[in-house]
């Protein structure tokens, strides 16, 4: 997204610059005109913008993703990882993560389960992959404290990655996320039903969005806000509620109606299951409630956790000005455990099977969602 906002931004000035006020000489003679009838102005496509979203990333320790990343010299290098994903990634004009845990400083210490503190040049490879914005509240937010915190924020910032859910200062969190994506103003509020039992900061109650299930109120007042602030669009990350189960809860499900039913909220994302849960259309509007690990090594868990999906969703503007989503699609992608590596990669048949049978659970197929090869 920044690059194609980098140039069509530069191709307004210069359409803007070859223009001019200043009228005709007397003596010009007008174009001729090649139209068989009457000039007519060609109308204009409505505006639209595609969306992709991944799930949870963590980097659990000394097992094959670290040690196939590690470098000679002690550093991490994990863009092969992201490698047979990326063109999905990046031929998206928005492109979401959900960053779960926060990064250490460079060189360490490294921390895995149950409090993360993981190699920062992750970052980079998400950045890489073609990621232009993070969700960051999950119940690992706090697991390296509010400095864990703020060092992944700053990371974050130096990758050129935007984020929400998580803040370094009052003014930071009172600040809606708004970013323009193909000359659409989109807005992105995060949340997170749990910190592990770990308080917030004290004299830092801003430092992450949280919320008790299903309570979505705080959400709906930051979803308001983006609108407010110019937001066209609205998407909602939401972190909960039960691991390991395809299933969302009853709680979920109540969390997710109320966040669709209001006219601020446009489109909802799932995070914390680690294992992928269905799609829903919602009254016209979508959900995907759980997207599963984008990046994680469960060993003992088996398939479940290691198959992902990579939700795409195109948004469209209506004549009433609205956009609303116009194309919806997974792709559904696998987690390769490797001896000494570990690769995101399109689904092999056995695993796009078993991610669309948990997908269209509960009828998203009939509703118009198509699943997809990457």
């Amino acid at each position: 997204m920044r690059a194609r906002n980098r140039v069509a931004g530069l191709l307004t000035v210069l359409s803007l610059a070859g223009c001019s006020s200043e009228p005709a000489p007397p003596d010009a003679a007008p174009a001729p005109s090649t139209a068989a009838g009457p000039a007519t102005s060609a109308a204009l496509p409505p505006r639209s913008f595609t969306l992709v979203a991944t799930g949870d990333v963590l980097v659990h320790q000394g097992r094959s993703l670290t040690e196939g990343a590690r470098q000679p010299d002690g550093s991490y290098d994990f863009a092969a990882v992201f490698a047979g994903v990326a063109p999905v990634v990046q031929a998206a004009d928005l492109a979401v993560c959900h960053l779960e845990t926060p990064v250490a400083p460079p060189g360490g210490p490294y921390s895995g389960y149950p409090a993360f503190a993981v190699q920062p040049e992750v970052v980079d490879a998400l950045a890489g992959a073609g990621y232009d914005l993070c969700s960051t509240a999950s119940n690992h937010s706090l697991d390296d404290g509010f400095d864990g915190l703020v060092r992944t924020l700053d990371t974050l910032d130096a990758a050129g990655i935007a984020h929400t859910g998580t803040y370094r200062s009052q003014a930071e969190a009172d600040t809606p996320r708004v970013v323009d994506v193909a000359g659409v103003r989109v807005g992105h509020v995060a949340t997170t039903f749990s910190l592990n039992g770990v308080p917030l900061p004290a004299g830092r109650p801003f430092a992450v969005d949280t919320f008790a299930v299903p309570d979505v109120s705080g959400v709906l007042a930051d979803a308001a806000a983006a609108r407010a602030a110019g937001a066209e669009v609205v998407v909602a990350s939401v972190h909960c509620c039960a691991e390991y189960d395809h299933e969302p809860t009853a709680g979920q499900v109540e969390a997710v109606r109320t966040l669709l039913a209001s006219p601020d909220v446009d489109l909802v994302l799932g995070h914390h299951a680690h294992v992928v849960q269905p799609f829903e259309r919602v009254e016209g509007e979508w959900v995907a409630y759980g997207l599963g690990n984008a990046l994680a090594e469960h060993a003992t868990r088996g398939h479940d956790t290691e198959d992902s999906v990579i939700a795409r969703f195109t948004f469209t503007e209506g004549p009433d000005g609205r956009f609303a989503v116009s194309r919806a699609e997974a792709v559904p992608v696998q987690i390769e455990l490797g001896a000494d590596a570990v690769r995101l990669l399109p689904a092999d048949p056995a695993t796009a099977g078993r991610v669309g049978a948990v997908l269209d659970a509960r009828g998203a197929v009939a509703a118009g969602l198509g699943v997809v090869p990457g």
